[in-house]
């Protein structure tokens, strides 16, 4: 780069810097918004990308998954690193179920006889792969179970998947099934297994997906080799995470606990994921109808649906054993409101080395406590009492979040402003989901953070993806005419989720990525020198990560007010319902024409002999339901935003009614928690955000009514829209409160 380039470019950065100083920060007095700015700069020139790399670097030298002694030492590397930066930190530990393999058996006959390799090979030109005793392949959660039986591919193993089967009329009735890895949580293809009759379920990561299709394999690129396997949890979070002996409260060493065959969150057949190594032998001796395109992977044969000549013996059998989950807690307590806490959070353990997953993430909040450290020891105290915490058991299930959210729930929900989380990092585009009453608060941080590599802002950067990303015209041009950013709707597979889907703590969950693919993923190949080289050369990426939880975590602690701003919220929930009322409409048409197309023979007349398949059923007709109850009280939500946000500006608050007003606001999320929770897993309570309960991972809004929607429940969607108005009717309520109470 010549000099008049690097010139410009730091032109434009101070260009950029100075317009973002003269900006008053949301919730910040003129005067106080302009100290806190430099209190930011301070912050930022205390981050080290370097110091980020050596964390990653030491905390992923050897493997630290849950139980084992070095995770007992990543723990205590963490207090110390804490305490040296003058945090006030402890350890908090619970007593927690956790599995590891003891017996892992997959064969076949075809009549010849094939064993799994079930087992991923150390790599010279990867020094951290191949140390003694690397945790084997498994997926957590397993059931213990000795089983033989013919092999069906179900493709993803979702239920839609099976609806196709039901019209080729095969079934999983007492076989054993092979899924792909994608398009939903892990978890979810057994599930949908067991609930067909499946007797055991075998995932593998099809190289179309994750491997030579789409890159170089690791260690010449970073994508999947043939051996490579995701471990990975396949508890039922949907029903409940954390510890599934003791649902709702901490595991705490005297904890009343269940009975191991009470948990519901535990499924009732063997699963073990393998490579496509392993899973291409088996693939290749099915029968049966010819795979449709849809589900053929990269594998160099015909994918067949099975069954065929070879059955299939899987055997597994688990060491069912207790073990401690370490959570690291660091306090700064506030010198104003210490009873108004800021939690941050990061995980630590990992399935091996887990560089990427979590250790990225967790050096940037490392460092970021470093930085706060240097502040405060030059005389700064934040005016909310700052936590910064790394989760033990993330991994298996969210354990070591969960157990410490029941543990200390009530505590939690008078005290906890907000919960600011981040996993795994790497470079490419800011990724940020959470509750929307926190959607201007983060786009105003996002629009004083610049991007390592284009040197813009990371919302002008987020925002180009978006649209260049975007599926249609009319997508692109409404992201053209947006100037704010939008955030995501959170599900689960982070430690967010105790904090915001049980107790209604409005979170936000922020990393990095797009940039840093590769097949790593719950490998032994997840190691320093896979990201140094791929993820994060450089680890620029780290410091940006820890510039936004930073920013996020010092505003929090010191606004004079804090900047939540329900009307993003209630258009959010506005358009949540716009959406569900199109739901309702496409479904109503699309089962009509489909239903007539069935009733007039179409699909016999044109099937292919060669190829039989049933037509599908026909369904219920969709019903007309009346969501007046909600958009009523979605119009009065919105009158009382307004109302709100308009009381806040006309003049400052008074000074005797600032404390109150901000516990109002942090707890106003709690008003959209519903006692009895959703359906079927009243765990989870809050009546806008859950995973979905064949999604996993993947959000569900509205997830009472949506999911009654999609399962087609009639009546229970009713009952849904009744309980979301309700919610919507008490925050209304409470907000109307909170404005009475600045007159």
């Amino acid at each position: 780069m010549n000099s008049k380039k690097i010139t410009s470019g730091i032109a434009l950065i101070l260009l950029l810097q100075s317009t973002y100083a003269q900006q008053k920060l949301s919730g910040f007095s003129s005067e106080h918004s302009q100290q806190h700015q430099q209190l930011e700069a301070s912050f930022d020139k205390e981050l080290s990308a370097a110091a980020i790399g050596n964390n990653i670097k030491t905390l992923s030298a050897q493997q630290h998954y849950l139980g084992m002694p070095r995770d007992k030492w990543v723990a205590e590397n963490i207090l110390q690193q804490f305490k040296s930066y003058g945090w006030d930190a402890r350890i908090e530990t619970y007593q927690v179920l956790f599995p590891t393999p003891k017996t892992r058996v997959l064969e076949a006959s075809y009549p010849e006889n094939y064993k799994a390799v079930l087992k991923e090979p150390a790599l010279r030109e990867d020094p951290s792969t191949g140390q003694p005793d690397e945790l084997a392949t498994y997926n957590a959660w397993s059931a213990d179970g000795d089983v033989t039986g013919e092999l069906v591919f179900v493709n993803y193993g979702l239920p839609e998947d099976y609806e196709y089967l039901e019209r080729l009329g095969i079934s999983v009735q007492g076989k054993i099934v092979i899924a792909k890895y994608g398009r939903s949580w892990r978890g979810i293809k057994p599930k949908v297994a067991q609930e067909h009759g499946a007797i055991g379920t075998l995932i593998y990561s099809d190289p179309k997906d994750d491997g030579y299709y789409q890159g170089d394999v690791y260690p010449q690129g970073p994508f999947k080799s043939e051996y490579g396997v995701q471990r990975g949890s396949i508890m039922d979070m949907v029903i409940y995470p954390g510890d599934p002996l003791t649902p709702g409260v901490g595991a705490t060493e005297n904890a009343k606990r269940l009975e191991r065959s009470a948990a519901t969150n535990l499924l009732k057949i063997p699963v073990l994921p393998i490579s496509y190594h392993d899973a291409a032998p088996l693939l290749e001796a099915l029968d049966g109808p010819v795979a449709p395109e849809s589900w053929r992977g990269a594998l160099p044969f015909t994918y067949h649906i099975g069954p065929g000549k070879a059955k299939v013996h899987l055997k597994l059998e688990f060491d069912w054993k207790m073990v401690p989950a370490y959570n690291v807690i660091a306090f700064m307590k506030g010198s104003q409101q210490p009873d108004q806490w800021v939690i941050r959070g990061n995980h630590h353990d990992a399935w091996v080395y887990g560089a990427a997953d979590p250790v990225s993430g967790l050096a940037a909040l490392l460092e970021e406590a470093k930085a706060i450290g240097v502040l405060a020891k030059k005389g700064y105290k934040p005016k909310r009492t700052l936590v910064y915490a790394a989760w033990d058991g993330e991994e298996p299930g969210l354990l070591g979040s969960t157990e410490w959210v029941e543990a200390h729930a009530t505590e939690l929900q008078q005290k906890a402003v907000a919960y600011i989380n981040s996993d795994g990092n790497s470079r490419g585009f800011l990724g940020i989901g959470g509750s929307h009453a926190l959607e201007p608060f983060a786009g105003e941080i996002a629009k004083g953070i610049i991007d390592p590599q284009t040197k813009v802002t990371v919302l002008e950067r987020k925002q180009a993806s978006d649209i260049v990303s975007a599926a249609t015209v009319k997508a692109k041009k409404d992201l053209l005419a947006k100037k704010d950013m939008t955030i995501s709707a959170l599900g689960s597979g982070s430690d967010y989720s105790s904090f915001l889907q049980h107790l209604g703590i409005p979170s936000l969950n922020v990393g990095f990525g797009g940039e840093g693919a590769g097949g790593e993923y719950h490998s032994i190949y997840d190691t320093y020198e896979n990201y140094s080289r791929f993820k994060d050369p450089g680890f620029e990426y780290g410091v940006a990560l820890s510039k936004f939880g930073g920013h996020a975590a010092l505003r929090l602690a010191d606004a004079d007010v804090l900047p939540f701003d329900f009307r993003s919220l209630s258009k959010t929930i506005n358009g949540y319902t716009t959406e569900l009322i199109a739901l309702m409409e496409q479904m109503r048409e699309s089962t009509a024409v489909e239903n007539q197309v069935i009733n007039n023979k179409a699909y016999e007349l044109t099937v292919d002999i060669s190829k039989p398949i049933k037509a599908p059923s026909v369904k219920s007709e969709v019903p007309y339901i009346d969501f007046s109850k909600l958009q009523n009280a979605l119009v009065a939500l919105d009158k009382a935003t307004q109302q709100l946000q308009e009381a806040r500006t006309k003049a400052p608050v008074p000074g005797e009614k600032t404390d109150a007003l901000n516990k109002a606001l942090y707890q106003a999320e709690q008003q959209l928690l519903y006692d009895k929770g959703l359906p079927n897993r009243a765990w989870y309570k809050h009546t806008v955000y859950a995973p979905g309960f064949y999604t996993g991972y993947g959000v569900k809004t509205l997830p009472g009514i949506r999911e009654a929607i999609e399962q087609r429940r009639w009546q229970e969607v009713e009952e849904q829209i009744a309980i979301a108005a309700e919610a919507v009717n008490r925050l209304t309520n409470y907000l109307q409160q909170v404005t009475a109470g600045l007159k």
